[in-house]
């Protein structure tokens, strides 16, 4: 008789190979467990959109006086930033930085990518193993922290 368990182990597919397994995010790309360079998880990235977003968000209440601003600014802010320090304003106040696979400052092409895709959304809540969303791995780069 087949039951739960066979189906499920049916649909997570195969099991992983041993160079696939990993004991902490961001092992597999060469980043250290703990103190800086490590891998930002979920929890850093969100509270760096949402400061980034309610700081686009008064600024278009501001200045233009109009709330459908603010999505050109955030993009705008997130872009010049990230190409300029390495960081928007958000993942600058928690110690977070944009970076290539390599260490290095991603350049403009990847950080276009990235905040093209970061604009969609959908691509910020995918994210692999490693804790990078699908818009940092399609970009090459990876988000992590400063101390």
């Amino acid at each position: 008789m087949v039951d739960r368990r066979d189906v499920a182990t049916w649909l997570q597919g195969p099991p992983p190979r041993r160079s696939e397994l990993s004991s902490y995010a961001g092992e597999r790309l060469g980043l250290p467990a703990e103190g800086p360079g490590r891998v930002a998880r979920v929890g850093p990235r969100l509270a760096a959109f949402v400061i980034d977003a309610v700081l686009c968000a008064a600024i278009a209440w501001g200045i233009p006086h109009d709330p459908a601003w603010t999505t050109p600014i955030f993009a705008v802010e997130v872009l010049v930033l990230t190409a300029l320090a390495g960081a928007s304003a958000g993942q600058r106040v928690l110690g977070l930085r944009v970076v290539r696979l390599d260490g290095r400052h991603p350049g403009v092409p990847r950080v276009l990518l990235r905040t093209v895709l970061l604009l969609l959304l959908i691509p910020v809540l995918i994210w692999d193993r490693d804790g990078r969303g699908l818009h940092d791995r399609v970009a090459g780069t990876v988000l992590v922290h400063t101390r």
